[in-house]
């Protein structure tokens, strides 16, 4: 499980980063330190998203 967990953490980390982007830019917040924020939210909330779509996978 931890290696598909890692797979779709690659995945999911960088569509919340890409979510994330997107919004701070529509805001209007375009300094460094605004999407380097987004990027960091990404990584970090990638992880329990890919946990619960990996036991999802796993459960059938």
């Amino acid at each position: 499980m931890f290696r598909l967990t890692l797979l779709l953490h690659a995945i999911a980390s960088t569509v919340i980063m890409g979510i994330g982007i997107v919004a701070a830019l529509t805001l209007g917040f375009v300094s460094a330190k605004a999407i380097v924020i987004a990027i960091i939210a990404g990584l970090v909330l990638g992880w329990p998203i890919a946990r619960l779509i990996a036991k999802e996978l796993l459960k059938e």
